[in-house]
This record gives C-alpha cells, structure tokens and sequence, in this order.
C-alpha cells in the first residue's frame, strides 16, 4: 500500500519551518491514490486529474475537520463526467452529511446532484467490528473514544495492514485488534496536544503524547512503525519534543506531503 500525506494536522496554520514557512493542513490520507482516509484536506493538495481518480472516501467522524474537503470534491467533479465517489462511514457520520453539511442549505445536496441517478457521492454504511470492501480494501472500523461517534480503522491489502486511530481519547479496543492483527506493519496515532493541555485534551477526547505513548505499549511491539498525526499546529515544536523522551525507536511525527510505503 501507498499512503499519501496530503494533511495532518489538528488544523489549518501556516508555521515557521526551517525553510521558510510550511502549510499546516487538516487530516486527509490517500491510500494507492484511489482511497481517502478522512477529507479535511482533498482538492488543497491534489490536481483535478488525481481527484477524479478517488473512488471512495472513508470517514472517521463527522467533525468538520475531517469532511471539509467533500464540498470542493464536489465542486471540482460536478459538471466533470466522472463516476460517483463512494463515502463510508457509519449510519451516524453518513446521516449526519445528509442533516448537516449536503443539507441544501449549507450545501447543495450532492447525493442527489447532478441527477438522481448519476450523484456526485454515493453512500456506503458500515458497522463497527465488521470487515468491508473499499475498493481493494479490506476495512473494519473499530469504535473510539471521541466526543462524537467515531471509528478507528484497520486497513488490510493482501499482507499488509495499518491501523489508523481516528481522532480519540483513551481507549483498548483498537490496541487490541491491532495487537493480535498478523499483517499490521504500521500504525497511525494521533496526539493534539502537548502534555501541559491534559485537561483540555481530556474534555475534547484528544491524546497527549504521554497518552500516546501508554497507547502504544499496549500493541506490545516497539519495532512497529507509528506515524503521528492531528497535532494542532501551533503546539507542534512542543509535541515533538515531549515525544522524543520516550524514545519510541520507529517514531514519525507526520507532515505534508510524506509518502508512506507498506
């Protein structure tokens, strides 16, 4: 698999990087150039060309961070000619587009746009703890702890798995499955806030790089590559730091623009 780091931040900043400044954009991960992993970053960060080859867009949640990319996908692929895009998500996230977001009011309701039988996006449901077909992929979502109804997912091709946390506080579920998952050769975690915002972190369901790392021991398997993700940008130098002391051996703090291959 190939995973693209189009975002991966808690939000949208420009900040000081070593050279010159560097766009900080919202969660968007896409997998073999087909399979969106979250929407908050899409047409930022790709060409029309490429957006027309996404076929299906997995969602963790409905926090706008995480669906702002839909709108311009939609836009950009409206008068194109291109094949509906599947979006997966549970019956909550899915009606939640229809109520919320793709509601004629916020925004025209592209299920239903350009025509009724040749929309924009289809809808495809999904249930916790059941395995799904997303184009090539197997994908079971795994319920987390998040203000919101979320899901973390395992993402399986052939022999070769990850698992991607969702935006989440404490939680076992998903360290289970990927505990005892024989093909996982990575795994996406993400840490908002530095560890001096705990109470923050705590009421908003996010993790702190000390509860990072007490979420990964509980793989029990330190080789394992972990990619970090959903920092919120203007504690970014703060993060990193507090999660160098734990000396986790494969550690990654994601930015833009990074390809993953597994």
């Amino acid at each position: 698999m190939n995973i693209r780091v189009l975002g991966c931040h808690g939000s949208e900043q420009l900040i000081k990087k070593s050279q010159g400044l560097g766009q900080c954009r919202t969660c968007g991960f896409l997998v073999n150039g087909t399979v969106m992993v979250d929407a908050g970053t899409i047409g930022a960060a790709l060409t029309l060309e490429e957006q027309r080859r996404i076929t299906h867009v997995l969602l963790s949640h409905l926090h706008f961070d995480h669906v702002q990319g839909l709108p311009t996908l939609a836009d950009n692929l409206v008068d194109d000619g291109a094949s509906p895009v599947t979006i997966v998500g549970t019956t909550q996230v899915l009606n939640g587009l229809r109520s919320h977001l793709f509601n004629n009011k916020v925004y025209p309701n592209f299920f239903r746009l350009p025509t009724p039988k040749q929309p924009i996006f289809r809808l495809q449901a999904m249930t916790p703890k059941r395995t799904v077909a997303v184009g090539k992929l197997e994908v079971t979502p795994i319920r987390v702890n998040h203000l919101v109804p979320t899901v973390g997912f395992l993402v399986k091709q052939g022999e070769s798995s990850f698992i991607y946390s969702g935006d989440t506080y404490e939680t076992d579920e998903i360290w289970r499955v990927a505990e005892r998952e024989p093909t996982l050769k990575a795994v996406f975690i993400e840490s908002s806030f530095p560890d001096e915002q705990a109470d923050l972190a705590r009421v908003s369901r996010h993790l702190t790089p000390t509860l990072l790392a007490r979420a990964f021991r509980k793989i029990r398997r330190p080789d394992l590559p972990l990619y970090v993700y959903h920092v919120k940008p203007r504690f970014r130098e703060q993060i990193v730091q507090q999660l160098s002391r734990f000396q986790i051996p494969r550690l990654t703090v994601l930015e833009e623009g990074q390809e993953i291959c597994l």
